[in-house]
């Protein structure tokens, strides 16, 4: 039996249940749908879907597709693609902390800087506008992790799309 190839032939799973499961998709492919609030300035390399409510926003990235057509925002698009996982631990913020300062931050508002866009801060519960302020929240929210499980780090999940199509 062929696999099947368009994003149609398999039932696609919602925002909400890729975050809740995410931990357990860690690089295997899955088609998602959900509504499109925003896509990145620069190039529409990165656009977010959003969930049931805004606390659940999903950041895709075109990755190999270069970029993504700006009519997806507003739109219930379908995407298929690689759930990854990025960790943040006291190690990834030393190492942001000695860029900002060899950097003297230049890179404000929607850069792909560290800085990150409103959007994507807000998919990460972010609420700090400094590099000191955000990389302060991490920390507290890592000392809060620990106690809670043990985790020395906090876990965000995106996509990497493989391909995508508005939902007409």
């Amino acid at each position: 039996k062929k696999q099947a190839q368009t994003t149609e032939e398999v039932a696609a799973m919602s925002i909400d249940e890729v975050m809740e499961k995410a931990a357990d998709l860690v690089e295997q492919t899955v088609v998602i749908e959900g509504v499109c609030t925003h896509t990145c300035s620069h190039g529409a390399k990165k656009m977010f879907l959003v969930g049931s409510d805004d606390s659940k926003t999903l950041r895709i990235e075109a990755g190999e597709l270069g970029a993504f057509d700006t009519k997806v925002v507003n739109n219930v698009v379908t995407v298929k693609g690689i759930i990854k996982e990025e960790r943040i631990d006291e190690a990834y913020l030393q190492d942001w902390e000695a860029r900002s300062k060899t950097q003297t931050e230049e890179k404000h508002g929607d850069g792909d800087g560290e800085g990150g866009c409103d959007t994507e801060k807000n998919a990460r519960g972010e609420t700090a506008n400094t590099t000191e302020g955000r990389i302060a929240d991490f920390r507290a929210k890592i000392a809060a992790e620990k106690e809670t499980t043990g985790k020395e780090y906090l876990a965000f999940y995106h996509v990497v799309a493989n391909s995508y199509e508005i939902n007409e």
